[in-house]
């Protein structure tokens, strides 16, 4: 009789010493991740300085960098985190500053793609992130050099670099680029 594994749980995440990995909560089930590579960075901070200026200037809410993670679901628990997040101003006034995980979903989420993951994978981590309630996802294809776009019961869109990026609905007044997210 084969044994389940031993589920984890927010606060054992939370606890866990630095080991120079990245973490997170499939269901319960620990997901180690290497450390971001320098281009990764560099794309998630190409969408994250003009976003955070945005969000800033029009007091729209918060963004979030340096992953920061968001609990989707308990019981098992459900950690993902995003290379760049937002949440509106109003979800963040009632939820606050938490030390732990944003309790829910962001409004946004960007997700860069890395080297090493499947396309498969990431399609997956898409679908998460709109059935918990992100009414946006961004996917940026450092590979492929185009980004998706995709929003609850609609087709992704794909934008090139001689098109532009926005925030839609989700984050008023937003756009640059996509040729800025690669340059």
């Amino acid at each position: 009789m084969a044994s389940r594994p031993r589920l984890v749980t927010v606060e054992e995440l939370l606890e866990m010493p630095d080991d120079g990995f990245r973490y997170e909560l499939a269901r319960g089930k620990l997901r180690k991740m290497a450390p971001a590579g320098a281009r990764h960075g560099r794309s998630a901070g190409k969408v994250a300085r003009p976003l955070m200026n945005h969000v800033a200037t029009n007091n729209l809410g918060e963004v979030y960098i340096a992953e920061a993670g968001f609990l989707l679901a308990s019981d098992p628990d459900h950690v993902r985190v995003p290379d760049v997040a937002f949440v509106r101003r109003e979800r963040f006034e009632d939820v606050g500053d938490t030390e732990g995980f944003f309790p829910g979903p962001p409004d946004l989420a960007v997700e860069v793609i890395l080297p090493s993951d499947r396309y498969t994978e990431v399609a997956e981590k898409v679908e998460g992130w709109l059935v918990a309630g992100t009414r946006m996802v961004i996917v940026v294809d450092p590979r492929r050099r185009v980004v998706s776009v995709h929003l609850p019961g609609k087709e992704p869109v794909t934008l090139h670099e001689h098109e532009t990026l926005d925030g839609g609905a989700v984050v008023p007044g937003w756009s640059m680029p996509v040729a800025d997210i690669f340059a």
